[in-house]
Order: structure tokens, then C-alpha cells, then sequence
């Protein structure tokens, strides 16, 4: 078996580990047990098929993130004069390329606790197994990192030329830094405070927040920036010094203009010392993050059960079998228990809320609030309905599909019920609660007027729904497959359906321009809703 690269790389440095108090020999064998083990599994972003295939394939996926870094290019057109806009905007992408790959596809390899059961009886200190850690995660952020800059660095060094080569490495190699140790650090201020059952729901709803103020952030920064007459202006304020990303771009103004603006040398300077503290603060912080990671491996007790009397209540009012009433509990309980459902799909749900509110105020930059309450940027709820079939192909998934046996051995006379039962409970469970307080916002802004629009979206929605699982094909029982796969097969009609919520779009904005349009609207949209669903789910009735 051929040595792995990284871990021939990390040899040169063995003696600066051995003089930090690591074990490298304990670690290096750690690191190669691990990059062994990881190419049996398929990431997140990637997979293209049910099989596994030989080899490491996560290698074989960074072409997706290469792809991805073209979005980065044009920025670098910019010119050597506009470095902190061109920059911040680079590295506000690469933080949240970096973030969310971090949330979704590392932090099960920061709280794995697997290491302690096994490690724990070996003469290995938890610096060695909290060092391995680290670096096997920086080993892959360093692939993506790379995947995802490498076509902007070639582009500019042509460019820019050498010396922004080099400090767009450096400053890299610092923010892969930074997002690795403040991730673990916020996980070791949960973990101070939490246990059991109540820990694992905190992280995921830590994760989920994450991503979200990563959109949000990332909206910030752009707006940081004026355009008057073709030209950008900065103007600096107090805290600007919380956003990571003016971090990043300051060093290249500072060392390729030689700006030696007061914010600029401060940019500089958190860019550098930030990353190395954090790291210097967790390394301190191991043997209690070591300690607390006990709790992952206890459950909760004395723990009451909610009785979710609205399940019940929603069941029987959606619901016309009995067998899809049983579904429609079943699909809810899992939306609620099931840990990797949640990761995947809460960041989608909450990012449904902040779209629609990050387009209205980027119209606020040339209208007033009362020309937006006239006008129809209400339509921007549209954006809600674009996480609709990621979700309902995530339907399929579950950490537990072994479990899915036991259907087989039930005389459930009516399979394709169990997907009406699902997409009942998704409709209910997850999409409902969002649109409804979308809604209550969206008429506080554009007052009552809106009603019929935003039923017409709801309709949309349904239809969708049904559309979605109809062509990408639901299979026999949801949560049945293996979640290792929960992004792998169909990302691409995944995707062509959620840029599909454009035709309802197209349709409502149609309807809307006659005088009863709207109305004539949604009864097609609610006979072509009624009909498909009895079609596609054919059931006979039961008691």
C-alpha cells in the first residue's frame, strides 16, 4: 500500500510535534488509520452512484468545488486598487464554502468518540488524539481549499502577480485555520454547559444557526461597499472588526497598495493573530474538550415524553387511510429525531426565511418603504419554495435504514401511501411553519392585499411538492435508504427543480396582470393540485 502524501509531508515537521508534547508516532498512526478508513466514505457534497467505488472519494469529488471557485474569478478583474472589496468578497465565499463543509461533512469527526473507546486503553495523551484530529480535518480543508481557489490563484498570478499569489496562500492557510478551531471552540462552549440527548440537539441547532449567519454574513460584507459613478468606496466602521472576511482582504491592501489606513493595518493584524490565539486557546482548552466529550456517550435521563396531540390532530385532518395516518406520525416522528435529517435540511429551511428579507432590503437601496409596500417584492417568498425538493428527495434517507425491513414484513396493502403520508407530514411539519411566519411578515410590509398572492404560493407549494416526488421517483418507503447517499444520486434533477419554483413564478406574475387573474389562478392551481394527488396516490378507503 502506497504511503499517503500528506502524511510523507507531515514526517518533515515530526520533531516540532515531538517538542509540542505530541506523540507523532502515535499520531501518524492514527492519521493513516483514519485517511484509510475515509476512502470508504462518500462526502456530502458528492457521489454518483448507490455502488462504492474503488478509491478515495472525496479526491475524486473536488472537481465539484473547482467548479464552484470559477464564481470567484471575476472578482479578481477588479483591479490592484480595489484589493479590500475584490478580496473581501473572495473570502467571504471561500469562509462559507469552508464553514458549511466543515458543519456538514467534519464536525461528526471532531465529536467522534469512537477514538475514546478504543484509545482510552492505549498509552496515547488526548493532545496526540486531539492533534490527530485537527490535522486530518485541515488535511481535507486544505484539498477543498485548494480545489476551490486553485483556477482564482492561477488567474492571479497572471494578474496580480506573485507576491498576491503568495499572501492569498498564507491568509488561506490562516482562515482554514480559523474556521477548524473556532468550530471546535464553540462545540467545547456547548459541551461546558450541556449533556446527553439536550447536547446532540443543541449542536445540530448550532450548526444550523452557523450556516445561516454565514448567508447572512456574507450579504453584510457586499453592502459594506458604495458605487458611485463606477467607482468603490470603503468607509470604515467600528464593527467591521467582527466580520472575518475584512480580516482576510486587509493584508492585501496593506503590503499591494501600501495602505497604511488605521483599519487596514488593523485587518492585518487580526488576520494573523486571531487564527494563531484560537489555536493556542484550544490546545489549552483540549483536556477539558477531552473530558466533556463523556457526555456524547450518555443519554439524558428522567427524560419526559411530549404527547404531540397536533400530530394526531393534523394526521386525521390531512389524512384519508388509516395507513397514511400511520405514515404521516411516522414521517414526523423521524423529521424530529433523526439528527442527520436535520443537519441536511434545517440550514435549507432556515435560509427559506432569510432569502426573501435579504432581497426586500437590497431593494431598499434605491426605493423607499412605501414604494416597496406597493410594489410586488413580495414575490420573493418564491425563494421558500426552492428548498422543497431538496428536501422531499432527503425523504428517502435515514441513519437507521435497516430498519426499513420491518415494512416489508407488514401487509401494508398500499406502499405508495407511506409517500402521501410523508409529503403530508413535510407539508405540515416543516414547510408550514415557515411560510406561515413569512406571511405574518410579508403583510405586515404589503398589508392584507397580498392574501390571494400568498395562498397562490401555498397551492404552489403543494403542487410542487407532488411534482418533485413524482419525478424524481419517491421509492417503495421513505427513510429506507442509506443516508450515506443522502446527496449522492439525482443532485442534478434536484436542482433543475428547485430553479422549477421560476415557472410558478412566471405563472403567478401572468395571472396577477388581469383583474381577476389571481383568483382564476389558484382555482387551477387547486383543482390540478386535487386531482394530480389522487391520481398519483391511488388508495382504496379503510376503516
Amino acid at each position: 500500500m502506497s504511503e499517503f502524501r500528506s502524511i510523507v509531508f507531515l514526517s518533515k515537521f515530526k520533531r516540532l510535534f515531538n517538542k509540542a508534547g505530541v506523540d507523532y508516532d502515535a499520531m501518524e498512526t492514527i492519521l493513516r488509520m483514519k485517511l484509510t478508513m475515509d476512502g470508504r466514505r462518500v462526502p456530502t457534497i458528492f457521489s454518483d452512484t448507490k455502488k462504492k467505488k474503488e478509491g478515495n472519494q472525496f479526491l475524486k469529488s473536488l472537481w465539484v468545488y473547482a467548479i464552484y471557485g470559477l464564481m470567484l474569478v471575476p472578482f479578481l478583474f477588479f483591479g490592484a486598487d480595489n484589493a479590500i472589496f475584490q478580496m473581501s468578497i473572495i473570502y467571504s465565499m471561500v469562509l462559507f464554502i469552508l464553514t458549511t463543509t466543515m458543519i456538514s461533512d467534519f464536525s461528526s469527526v471532531l465529536l467522534d468518540v469512537r477514538d475514546k473507546t478504543i484509545l482510552q486503553t492505549k498509552p496515547v495523551s488526548s493532545r496526540t488524539v486531539n492533534t490527530a484530529k485537527v490535522i486530518h480535518i485541515m488535511i481535507y480543508m486544505f484539498f477543498i481549499a485548494g480545489s476551490f481557489v486553485a483556477v482564482p490563484i492561477v488567474v492571479g498570478l497572471f494578474r496580480n502577480g506573485i507576491l498576491f499569489t503568495l499572501l492569498f496562500i498564507a491568509t488561506l492557510f490562516l482562515a482554514m485555520l480559523f474556521i477548524v478551531v473556532f468550530t471546535t471552540l464553540l462545540y467545547i462552549a456547548v459541551l461546558r454547559f450541556f449533556d446527553g440527548e439536550r447536547l446532540r440537539d443543541i449542536i445540530n441547532y448550532m450548526q444550523i444557526l452557523l450556516s445561516i449567519g454565514i448567508i447572512i454574513g456574507y450579504q453584510i460584507v457586499i453592502r459594506l461597499f458604495n458605487v458611485v459613478d463606477m467607482d468603490l468606496t470603503y468607509t470604515f466602521s467600528w464593527w467591521h472588526v467582527f466580520l472575518p472576511p475584512m480580516w482576510f482582504s486587509g493584508p492585501f491592501d496593506l503590503i499591494l497598495n501600501q495602505n497604511h489606513a488605521p483599519e487596514i493595518i488593523l485587518f492585518s493584524v487580526l488576520s494573523v493573530l486571531v487564527p494563531v490565539l484560537s489555536m493556542l486557546l484550544y490546545t489549552k482548552l483540549m483536556p477539558t474538550f477531552e473530558s466533556n466529550m463523556d457526555k456524547l456517550m450518555t443519554s439524558a435521563k428522567n427524560r419526559t415524553r411530549k404527547k404531540e396531540w397536533w400530530v394526531n390532530f393534523w394526521a386525521q385532518l390531512c389524512c384519508r387511510s388509516r395507513e397514511e395516518k400511520m405514515f404521516f406520525r411516522f414521517a414526523s416522528l423521524m423529521m424530529k429525531q433523526e439528527r442527520d435529517f436535520k443537519l441536511k435540511v434545517y440550514p435549507s429551511l432556515g435560509l427559506s426565511i432569510v432569502f426573501p428579507f435579504i432581497f426586500i432590503f437590497t431593494d431598499l437601496q434605491t426605493k423607499t418603504w412605501a414604494e416597496i409596500a406597493t410594489g410586488k417584492s413580495y414575490m420573493y417568498i418564491y425563494f421558500a419554495n426552492m428548498m422543497i425538493p431538496p428536501i422531499i428527495n432527503m425523504l428517502k434517507y435515514s441513519a437507521n435504514y435497516k430498519g426499513g425491513f420491518l415494512f416489508k414484513t407488514t401487509p401494508i396493502e398500499q406502499p405508495a401511501i407511506a409517500y402521501s403520508g410523508a409529503l403530508k407530514a413535510f407539508l405540515v411539519k416543516l414547510y408550514a411553519p415557515i411560510f406561515v411566519l413569512l406571511c405574518i411578515a410579508l403583510m405586515a410590509i404589503y398589508s392584507w392585499r397580498i392574501a390571494p398572492d400568498l395562498f397562490a404560493v401555498l397551492l404552489g407549494a403543494v403542487l410542487q411538492t407532488l411534482l418533485t416526488y413524482k419525478w424524481l421517483g419517491g421509492g417503495k418507503f421513505p427513510f429506507t435508504e442509506s443516508a450515506e447517499f443522502a446527496q449522492s444520486e439525482g443532485s442534478g434533477p434536484v436542482i433543475l427543480l428547485s430553479l422549477a419554483a421560476g415557472a410558478f413564478v412566471i405563472m403567478h406574475f401572468i395571472a396577477s396582470a388581469f383583474t381577476v387573474g389571481i383568483y382564476i389562478y389558484i382555482v387551477l392551481l387547486l383543482a390540478v393540485t386535487l386531482l394530480g394527488w389522487r391520481n398519483v396516490f391511488k388508495m382504496k378507503k379503510t376503516a
